[in-house]
């Protein structure tokens, strides 16, 4: 169990997925980059590439843990975590927003 004070530490936003691109050497993974409401676009590293084309990422609207440590994965820095949901046949389905919504907003 984890205690509401321990999860009230994690920052929970709403993303746009500007670009999603192909990892040389790296099947499953794509490199994403997305607006989080910062001054500059940050990079994540989802292991989602059998799941979406690149084409279906583009401008979808993402939940991610934004105040996650920085981690390399695939040889790149990965700044934050999205969230998605793994079906019982093990593929992944990304947590989305339906409605416009201005990214870097708090997810309550």
């Amino acid at each position: 169990m984890v205690s509401y004070s321990d999860f009230s530490k994690i920052e929970l936003k709403a993303a746009k997925i500007i670009s999603a691109e192909d990892i040389a050497g790296k099947d499953k993974l794509y490199k994403l980059t997305i607006e989080i409401g910062e001054e500059k676009p940050r990079t994540l590293v989802a292991g989602i590439r059998q799941f979406y084309t690149k084409e279906q990422l583009q401008g979808k609207q993402i939940v991610v843990v934004a105040n996650l440590d920085a981690k390399p994965l695939g040889g790149i820095l990965s700044q934050g975590m999205l969230l998605a949901v793994k079906n019982k046949k093990g593929a992944y389905s990304l947590v989305t927003i339906e409605e416009e919504t201005a990214a870097g907003e708090k997810v309550e």
